[in-house]
């Protein structure tokens, strides 16, 4: 029957974990504006750099300035190597930013690598 056609045809997803990491205003948010411009440099170097060695998926800003400020989708292996790659963002170390990382689930394929 078609209906049988039909879930024999369905497409098969693979899961995948991937780590999902919401960044937010941290504690620390009083550098002045040359300060601050540094750290944000160092944050996107940080990014580019996980990029650039394969364990970042996808990252980006929120756009209307509240305390979630951005997330990370990052593809390392477990959770310990997901709080290092983060902790060597210089907005981070120096409080200007905080974060929370979850396990999170996806089907390869869902345009994420």
């Amino acid at each position: 029957s078609a209906n049988i056609f039909a879930q024999e045809n369905k497409p098969k997803y693979e899961m995948r974990e991937y780590f999902f990491v919401m960044l937010k205003k941290g504690p620390n948010r009083s550098q002045d504006s040359v300060t601050a411009m540094k750290l944000q440099e160092g944050h996107m170097g940080n990014i580019t750099r996980m990029a650039e060695e394969g364990k970042l998926a996808i990252a980006g800003p929120f756009g209307d300035n509240g305390d979630w400020r951005g997330i990370l989708i990052l593809t390392v292996k477990t959770m310990e190597e997901a709080k290092i790659e983060v902790e060597k963002d210089p907005a981070v170390q120096a409080g200007r930013l905080i974060y929370e990382i979850h396990p999170w689930w996806s089907a390869r394929g869902s345009k994420l690598p």
